[in-house]
């Protein structure tokens, strides 16, 4: 009869004696499960020494497995991971859709395994789990619902922290929130390698009343905070814009037995310049040459990007002159605000200069430099030298943009050179460089202050067809080009189109407007539309009053221009010029009596000052060639001297200068 071998319903465990009991030695068993038989036995024995029994025991309990196999008392500063955590990561890059957790269920079962916290924390930790959230959620979860080994698993501290780390990586705040109401409720007792990832991440979420109670647990435990606790925590406290109470705990570590480092000092530097106020940050800089600290090159670029948007380029430069003394690694960003500022403050020679030295000294040049120089340049009316940059960024091996381009064809089209400024707009086409509204503004400007009125409108009509849409630039350059060109009645048609196309119509389309009116002596028509103006809510510039004002002294309306002008200072527009700008106008018109009967109601008024009005005047005879009129004024009391009849004392008027 033929003998069948079944399979046991229990693990089989195999006894072996360690010493044989025919030597006279003592047996005692080892326990080798059957379930991992990559593990060798460390002390193999012969099977002719060995008498080795097949026995049946009850189920085992699953192994609770740790990420370490710590077999030797050496401390390795690199320990090599268990063989389980790479099956493990395996597990969890192989398959992330719903199938995951079944498949660790099955896996753990089979080799009777449990993973140990500690486990878990080492998967969170690592980078292959920490740049995916979802997926470290869900293996969270899942290892907080295994059981055996005697007792249920429990996350400890660590595992939560490490979560939360990972969670506040992708801004995941809901969950963080979740996550972080289950820590309170746990009741766990605080230590410092969590306390630093939860203070650490609350601060990046700007989460502050989380931070504050992770603060809170630590003193409660008497848990020393360390450089970094207190890194962590001004970075919170900073990220949501909490810089007083930033600056008393900086205060504290000033005093206290942990210093502040760069970092510290950086932080504070980049919360000040954040909130506006850079010169807070340059204090902040300066106290770290106090405190015996170097600042790096973030603390220079923060201060020098903080310069920049300020609008303070003298500062940029200063900052950027003493990285170079003191050898401060100055990263290509430095140089492109340097140069960009000194090409906005209208010194394209010191741009350019600081961009050769970078070149000697190995920087490399980029296209923002190579274009705020053109720009630059092209301010200053040096035409060449922008075109020679240009051709040089071509032979550089560097690709222009729209930007560059967009200066190349303004610079081109403002000096009449149209032929060339077309020639760079087919270029720009044929490289496939986004064409905008700008290439198209400027030339229509082009060609329009050139009198090549067809030629504009052309391009304005060839706009859309192109998939450009029109701007109020472009219409506003068109109907500039429609009044130069005497055909204010098409200025005005294409005005009212502006409308119905939807573009905006802006202070600047209105004075146009108004300037073409009043030359053709259609001032009600240009008195509507101011009125228009200012029913639309559009702010007045200087410009425009002086268009209107200069429109309604040349017909006489002296009165209506002042009236006009006493009505805009309750909404807040006060142009200093103003008054100036009439007197000027009418002077050079040849009105002389009206200029001063305009004098004589702005200092009754007390609109300026006798003195500066007096002035005023004086200047405007002598540029009008009224040379005897000015010295007559000037060697008088008029506008500031008094005449006395008996025991009333009068001021001399202005208007006596025209009565005598």
């Amino acid at each position: 009869m033929r003998k069948t071998l079944l399979k046991p319903l229990y693990p089989i465990t195999i006894c072996r004696p360690h010493s044989s009991p025919i030597n006279g030695g003592t047996t005692t068993h080892t326990h080798h499960p059957l379930h991992n038989p990559s593990i060798p036995d460390p002390n193999p024995l012969p099977l002719s020494n060995s008498r080795w029994v097949f026995t049946t025991t009850a189920p085992l309990p699953p192994e609770w497995v740790e990420p370490i196999n710590d077999t030797s008392d050496l401390i390795s500063p690199n320990p090599k991971p268990s063989p389980w955590v790479d099956q493990i990561f395996n597990l969890l890059n192989d398959d992330v859709s719903s199938q995951m957790e079944p498949k660790l269920d099955a896996f753990c079962r089979n080799w009777f395994i449990r993973l140990s916290p500690n486990f878990v924390c080492y998967i969170l930790s690592s980078g292959r789990v920490k740049t995916r959230p979802e997926l470290a959620f869900r293996f969270f979860n899942w290892a907080g619902s295994q059981k055996g080994g005697g007792c249920n698993y429990s996350h400890n501290l660590e595992c939560y922290a490490l979560l939360i780390d990972v969670l506040s990586g992708s801004k995941d705040v809901d969950r963080v929130k979740c996550v972080f109401n289950e820590v309170k409720n746990k009741g766990f007792v605080m230590n410092i390698k969590s306390a630093n990832l939860l203070i650490k991440s609350f601060g990046n979420l700007g989460m502050v009343e989380e931070l504050l109670w992770v603060w809170k647990e630590m003193k409660e435990h008497e848990i020393e905070p360390s450089l970094f606790t207190f890194n962590f925590l001004i970075n919170g406290l900073v990220n949501s814009m909490f810089m007083e109470s930033a600056e008393q705990v900086l205060e504290v570590m000033e005093a206290g037995l942990v210093k502040p480092d760069a970092v510290t000092y950086n932080m504070m530097i980049k919360g000040y310049c954040k909130c506006g106020k850079t010169k807070s940050a340059f204090e902040k800089f300066k106290r770290m040459e106090e405190m015996n600290i170097e600042p790096d090159k973030i603390s220079y670029m923060t201060l020098i990007q903080a310069f920049y948007s300020d609008c303070d380029y003298d500062y940029c430069l200063k900052l950027y002159n003493e990285m170079e003394e003191k050898r401060v690694e100055i990263p290509p960003h430095a140089y492109s605000l340097v140069i960009g500022g000194l090409c906005k403050d209208g010194k394209p020679m010191e741009g350019y200069t600081l961009f050769e030295s970078m070149i000697q000294k190995g920087g490399k040049a980029n296209v923002a430099m190579y274009t705020a120089l053109m720009d630059a340049y092209a301010k200053a009316g040096h035409i060449d030298q922008v075109v020679r940059l240009f051709e040089r960024m071509n032979n550089d091996g560097f690709s222009p943009d729209e930007v560059t381009y967009g200066v190349i064809v303004n610079v081109l089209c403002k000096t009449g050179r149209l032929e060339e400024a077309l020639n760079y707009f087919e270029l720009c086409k044929e490289n496939k460089v986004t064409v905008n509204a700008m290439f198209y503004s400027s030339l229509i400007d082009g060609f329009g202050k050139a009198g090549r009125l067809d030629e504009a409108e052309k391009l304005f009509e060839e706009m859309v067809n192109d998939g450009c849409s029109r701007d109020s630039y472009c219409y506003n350059a068109l109907i500039d080009a429609l009044v130069k060109n005497d055909k204010v009645d098409e200025a005005l048609a294409l005005f009212n189109r502006m409308e119905i196309d939807g573009c905006g119509q802006t202070v600047y389309t209105y004075t146009i407007i108004m300037s073409g009116l009043f030359n053709k002596h259609r001032n009600e028509e240009a008195l509507k539309i101011w009125d228009m103006m200012i029913d639309k809510g559009i702010t007045p510039t200087p410009a425009s009053f002086r268009v209107l004002s200069t429109g309604l002294c040349l017909s006489g309306k002296v009165s209506r221009a002042c009236k006009i002008l006493d009505a805009l200072a309750p909404m807040g527009v006060v142009i200093d010029t103003a008054c100036e700008d009439m007197i000027n106008v009418l002077v050079k018109a040849g009105r002389v009596e009206q200029a001063c009967k305009l004098a004589d109601g702005i200092v009754e008024r007390g609109r300026e000052i006798p003195g500066r009005v007096r002035t005023v005047l004086i200047n405007a005879l002598r540029k009008s060639g009224n040379s005897e009129m000015a010295m007559k004024l000037m060697h008088s009391k008029i506008g500031i001297g008094y005449d006395r009849k008996g025991s009333v004392k009068k001021r001399v008027k202005f208007r006596v200068l025209v009565d005598k």
